[in-house]
């Protein structure tokens, strides 16, 4: 009888360090297959920390800076239809929406023009002083 009892405790024991390897296999496995990154959307609780700082200068950039960085690349040539940086013509009645339209469309985009002029780690302030930038050399 005694080494029945002994023969089923040396199962319970090889039984329950199984458990513990498959779990550890387990573990191993989603640790190697889990995504590299992670994204924070809107609603989300990582989403209410506030935006870093620009990564190029340390802190906000000028809006000539992002205009350099990001906007001219169609603002320069007129590509898809942007009004070219000095041309007063085609800013005109762009400037005559006013100010809060222009930052609209360039925060959120507009027609052909996406979102920030694709500058995603341009802050909302950097965003409006390249418009000014833009509008100022623009009149």
């Amino acid at each position: 009888m005694k080494v029945v009892l002994n023969f089923v405790a040396a199962l319970a024991v090889a039984a329950g360090a199984a458990v513990a390897v498959a779990q550890s296999v387990d573990e191993e496995i989603a640790e190697r297959i889990a995504p590299v990154g992670s994204t924070c959307m809107q609603g989300d609780e990582c989403a209410a920390a506030a935006p870093a700082a620009s990564a190029s200068s340390g802190g906000t950039r000028s809006g000539e800076a992002v205009y350099k960085a990001s906007c001219h690349t169609c603002h320069a040539t007129g590509a898809a239809g942007a009004p070219k940086y000095g041309d007063a013509g085609a800013w005109g009645p762009r400037i005559d929406k006013g100010i809060d339209t222009l930052y609209t469309h360039a925060i959120s985009g507009f027609n052909a023009m996406p979102a920030r002029g694709l500058c995603m780690d341009c802050s909302d302030d950097e965003v409006k002083a390249a418009v000014d930038y833009m509008v100022e050399g623009s009149k």
